[in-house]
């Protein structure tokens, strides 16, 4: 048998570039820029191989040769280091029940409910930018309410939206955690909640214009820039910002433009695609945008990606306005109560939303699209310096 331990601390540290046995197959291998890794040579069923214990000065002579007795007891039982060294790492990724490794796992479990699968990320984010940092090491079954009011408590008066949401998706992981028959608390958030006491914030709704000034802004916007016509759609359409931004020319055929279901907001399990009737002045907007349209994307932005609502947003800021862009959706919805005489079903689905309970719902089956196509075309009438009379629609009781 070879002589073992060969090298000394003081050795180890001064050796030169090359490769320096210590025995017993390991080995100190230097490079010239002055790092060194160990290395231990073995055989194995007749096969001649390689395995590395790490760099120095991470892993110390006397760690290095301790690791080396250990794989090389494996190799004379008749198995391979590296293989087993694997295995023993598969093995230990099965057993991480971290917060992070739960929370991914329930996110996969729930992404058919979520649109487009979770795609947007918005199911993730609150935890990602509020909790894993903090809590994603900590395995799911030591988390209790007081690790959750520490992680929560800074944003709680602040963020209180962000730190709801993280609140809701972390008992969701714990539920998750518990039918994974893991130990956990499924108290922990109700009890962190308790800590935290009651939010000082105060919701405070989108600033909206008045729908006697939307005339105006309109009028305002008269360069053919893609954000000044992104604006001008989204006035006359109604639709959410989200939508409008990822709209591709595939999505209007003649008089109406279809959302697809995965980018309607707030329908969950069976999506539907939502149809928007298009004014005379939207089809207008929709041709003079078709020059801007890059890849099939109406409102494209940097990289062919969809123009930022960020975009939209400070057009308005400039403009001095305290108004935004989301905000338009509310000046339709009260010029619909104020100026004509829609039943309340159609005017909410002007903007998308569904009323009644799931049993209505269940039997009016109708989006009121011909109605609709009618308020619309009076809402562009309006906007566009028109007389904004009442509107009476006829069989839509």
């Amino acid at each position: 048998m070879r002589a073992r331990n060969r090298l000394s601390a003081a050795l180890v540290k001064a050796a030169p570039p090359g490769k320096h046995c210590d025995g017993g197959g390991l080995w100190l291998v230097k490079r010239p820029d002055g790092g060194a890794q160990w290395v231990l040579r073995y055989t194995i069923h007749g096969r001649r191989r390689e395995m590395g214990l790490g760099s120095m000065p991470n892993v110390g002579l006397a760690a290095a040769r301790q690791m080396a007795e250990r794989w090389r007891a494996v190799a004379a039982s008749g198995f391979d280091p590296i293989k087993e060294r694997e295995r023993e790492a598969r093995e230990a990724a099965r057993a991480d029940i971290s917060l992070a490794v739960i929370t991914q796992a329930a996110f996969e479990a729930r992404k058919a409910e979520l649109k487009a699968d979770g795609q947007a990320g918005r199911w993730l984010s609150p935890l990602e930018n509020h909790v894993l940092p903090k809590l994603g090491k900590v395995p799911v079954t030591d988390l209790d309410q007081r690790d959750i009011r520490d992680t929560l408590a800074p944003i709680w008066h602040t963020k209180a939206d962000a730190a709801r949401k993280a609140l809701n998706r972390l008992g969701i992981v714990l539920r998750h955690a518990a039918a994974m028959d893991l130990d956990v608390d499924l108290q922990a958030t109700a009890k962190a909640k308790a800590l935290l006491g009651q939010s000082r914030h105060q919701p405070r709704n989108i600033p909206a214009m008045a729908w006697r000034d939307v005339p105006a802004f309109y009028a305002s916007l008269s360069e053919p820039t893609p954000a000044q016509l992104a604006l001008r759609l989204l006035i006359l359409t109604g639709v959410r910002s989200g939508a409008l931004r990822r709209l591709r020319l595939e999505h209007v055929e003649g008089d109406t433009w279809t959302i697809p279901a995965e980018l309607v907001k707030g329908r969950k399990g069976k999506t539907e695609a939502f149809r928007v009737p298009l004014s005379l002045e939207a089809q207008a907007v929709i041709e003079q945008t078709k020059p801007f349209a890059r890849n099939g994307l109406l409102f494209a932005g940097a990289g062919a990606k969809p123009i930022s609502d960020m975009t939209l947003t400070a057009l308005m800021k400039r403009r001095g306005l305290e108004a935004r862009p989301h905000g338009f959706r509310s000046s339709l919805r009260n010029w619909l109560a104020e100026t004509t005489d829609a039943p309340f079903e159609v005017a909410e689905a002007m903007l998308g939303h569904a009323t009644g309970n799931k049993v209505q719902r269940a039997y009016l089956r109708t989006d009121f699209l011909e109605q609709r196509r009618v308020l619309a075309e009076r809402w562009a009438d309006f906007v566009t310096g028109g007389t904004g009379e009442v509107v009476r629609l006829v069989g839509a009781a």
